[in-house]
């Protein structure tokens, strides 16, 4: 009597064992597809933990939230490498495509400008939108002119019919440091010398 019971014991037994194998079976080959790169993965929500090169993509749809690992971040994501996991993190405005950390914006999407970080439909004042970079670039803005020079001729002011004389201006250190595109900083004009000069000076050659 005893062995039979043995016997009985021992086929539930291996009965239970088939059946969990099946279904280990069953749930991995479910999973494949959603798991490429994990080392730990949920059948509800994708992975969980990547390889130490990948990194982990949350997302979610509704009020799921799924994770992926992938070699590089998607558009509108930045990579943070961790000691446990490297992860992508979102970036902060909807309208960054590359983004170097949360808040600094390295590309906007279309229609959009990057200016110091940010993306804007408008470049902001004093800058002018370049559509080829779609950034907004600082606009030089010169300060006022200086008065004329004295008009000279080979460093001088008399001895000759014609010289030049010169004007400039100067431009804010934050515009030149931008990289603005600046009109003319410097400007001369032809100008009329005195032949002779006072106290007998030699005449240079007019």
């Amino acid at each position: 009597m005893q062995w039979i019971i043995f016997m009985l014991l021992l086929f539930i037994s291996s009965v239970e064992m088939l059946m969990q194998n099946r279904w280990k079976k069953q749930a991995s080959a479910g999973l494949l597809e959603n798991c490429t790169g994990c080392v730990l993965c949920s059948e509800d929500n994708g992975c969980i933990t990547c390889h130490h090169r990948l990194f982990l993509l949350i997302w979610r749809d509704g009020i799921r939230q799924y994770g992926m690992c992938v070699h590089t971040c998607p558009p509108g994501y930045f990579g943070v490498r961790g000691l446990e996991v490297n992860r992508c993190t979102k970036c902060r405005s909807p309208s960054c495509e590359s983004c170097f950390s949360r808040d600094f914006c390295m590309k906007c999407k279309d229609k959009f400008y990057l200016h110091k970080g940010q993306c804007f439909r408008q470049c902001p004042p004093s800058t002018a939108a370049q559509p080829g970079t779609r950034e907004c670039q600082e606009s030089c803005e010169p300060g006022p002119w200086s008065e004329w020079s004295a008009c000279t001729h080979e460093g001088r002011t008399c001895g000759c019919k014609w010289g030049v004389e010169t004007r400039v201006r100067e431009v804010p250190g934050a515009a030149r440091e931008e990289g603005g595109s600046c009109p003319a900083l410097l400007e001369t004009r032809k100008c009329r010398m005195r032949k002779h000069c006072p106290g007998g000076e030699n005449r240079s050659p007019g």
